[in-house]
This record gives C-alpha cells, structure tokens and sequence, in this order.
C-alpha cells in the first residue's frame, strides 16, 4: 500500500483506515466468499443502526423483466409527505458483485425524510451469474414500475430521479442513458455517488502504480469483467454498461457527483462531470480531499468530512424535492 496515500487521508479517517489495511479484506474474485462477508457487513450495520423516526418501509416484491423472477424491492415513505412527491429510485453499490438493500439503508431513510419523498432500492440480480444487461435491466424495470403506480403511490411523474454509490452510481448514470434514449421516462435529477463508470480503468497494481484504498484496483478489474462478461477496456462495451463511454451526454438529468481525492473513481467522476457541463448538464461536482472510497459509510460515517458528505447530498436532494 502506498504509504503516500495513507499520509493524505483526512485525519479522522487516518485511524480507522490504518486498522483496517492489517484485516483481511473483501477479495471480489471469489464471489461466494465476498458476499458472505458483505452479508455480515449488512448485517453489522442493521444491529448498529438506532430507530429512525419519521419513514416507514415496506418490502415487497414487483414483476421482473419478461421470463425472469420477481424484484425484491423496499419503499421508503416520509410519513409527514403530502400531495403528489418525487421518488428516487436508489441502487446499491458492490463492484456488481456483493450488495443488497441494507448496505445503504439509512442513506435511503435520510433521503425520504429530508425530501419528504419516496425512495425506492431494488434488489437487481448480480453478476457474475447474470452480467450485463441483467441487472441494467432489472433497475429499469423497477424505474418503469415506479412511473406506472405514480398514481397509486401518490408520484409526482415530473420528479422521477435516480441514484446510486459506486457499482449502483454506474447503474444509475448508465440507467440515465437508457431512459433518455428509449424515451419512455424522463427523469428529473441523478445522485452519481464515487460512481463506477469507466470500464477503461483497470490498470492493476504494479511498483509504479500503487494499489488503492478501500476499493482496490484488483477488485475493480474483477467486477468489470464479471459485469461485461469478458475482458473491461475492449472497443465494443456500450455506453449503458460503462456510462463514461457515451459519446453524447446531451439531453441527460441534472447530475450530483461526489467522491473522495483518494478513490480510484476521482478521476473518472471529474471527468464525467466536466462532459456534462460541457453538454449543457447542469452539474454538481464535489471533491473531498483525503477521502477514500466509501468514506462516508463503510469507513469512518461519524467523521466530520463524512458528515458534512451526507449534507451535501441532503441539501441538494431536498433543492430537487421542493423545486
């Protein structure tokens, strides 16, 4: 691990980062194995998390695409919401590999009570048993449910928004593609959160090139093939897999991105959003220095710079809900 890395995180992530790097940790090419610890993480959080108070929840389960098994999906319900609301379809993140609902749950929680909205997470089928489309598809047809019971949830079909973190931020720039050039949905806002987006990025580490932290690049290049299903950075990958590929980002929702200086997704992120403004997007960008991937969950939460994350995404979640 490159100690220069280590030297830049932001102060209060520094301790609980360096006990982190002597542990053994998430090795995405054994999928199996993988999920079982990201299961206990899922876990870990669900008996650590305190009553939240002012959402409700409900499981239930909705049609997948033609052919395939039902969606296990969970709604989040501000109870204080009133009239016709947005609705923010939020999609997990794990590399596309490992993840469910309860990794950002509370994320979710906020977000509905923030907006007093709806929020919406999906239970999209993963890979490497189901690469792309799958599980594309299975965030689009959830997205289509949600716009075709607006009326019985009470949705405001004008405020349709999608989001994601990592592996789920690239699901939901991708999914934002697709809806605007099947030209079914409109949506109105995307939460691009350190999106995994750029299937080009998949250098493996070497002596010149440091691994990273939290996120390694030897995952990252194992969830890209699992995903596409062969090999990441060939020429024929299409834009709704690997979203930084779309030639043409006209015509896409107003975007929020955020990450830290210290994910391996920084560069892509900034990137992504440079084309977005000059594609007439409007963009909201922000870098926070000494700031690994996950930083603002799985990392250090409490943290003043993972606070002050979580605020920012709040803030301009609730600008989109009350617009």
């Amino acid at each position: 691990m490159s100690r220069n890395y280590v030297e830049r995180l932001d102060p209060e992530l520094a301790e609980p980062i360096r006990k982190s790097l002597g542990q053994s940790g998430m090795d995405l090419s054994n999928p199996s194995e993988a999920r079982i610890l990201s299961d206990r993480m899922s876990a870990a959080m669900v008996n650590q998390r305190t009553e939240f108070k002012g959402v409700i929840s409900k499981d239930r389960k909705i049609p997948g695409i033609p052919g395939a098994p039902e969606l296990d999906i969970r709604i989040y319900e501000a109870e204080k919401r009133v009239g016709l609301t947005p609705v923010l379809l939020w999609i997990h993140g794990g590399g596309y590999v490992v993840g469910d609902m309860e990794l950002d749950d509370l994320l979710c929680r906020q977000l509905a009570l923030k907006g007093e909205c709806v929020v919406t997470q999906v239970n999209y089928r993963l890979a490497p048993e189901y690469p792309y489309p799958v599980p594309l598809e299975d965030c689009y047809v959830t997205l289509k449910w949600l716009v075709t019971r607006a009326d019985e949830l009470h949705l405001d079909r004008s405020r349709i928004c999608v989001g994601g973190a990592s592996a789920g931020g690239g699901l939901a720039a991708g999914l934002a593609l697709l809806a605007r050039d099947r030209g079914e949905i409109k949506l109105a806002w995307q939460l691009l959160l350190y999106p995994m987006m750029d299937d080009r990025n998949t250098e493996l580490p070497s002596e010149t090139l440091p691994e990273t932290l939290i996120w390694t690049r030897n995952n990252n290049h194992y969830g890209w093939r699992a995903y596409l299903g062969h090999e990441p950075g060939s020429k024929d990958v299409e834009p709704y897999a690997a979203a930084a590929r779309a030639d043409n980002l006209e015509g896409l929702p107003p975007a929020f991105i955020g990450t830290g200086d210290l994910d391996l997704f920084a560069e892509e992120s900034l990137n992504y959003a440079q084309r977005l403004v000059a594609a007439g997007v409007p963009t909201e960008m922000h870098m926070y220095p000494g700031a690994p991937h996950a930083f603002d969950g799985i990392v250090a939460p409490q943290a003043d710079i993972s606070q002050k994350f979580r605020n920012d995404i709040l803030w301009a979640f609730s600008r989109i809900c009350n617009g």
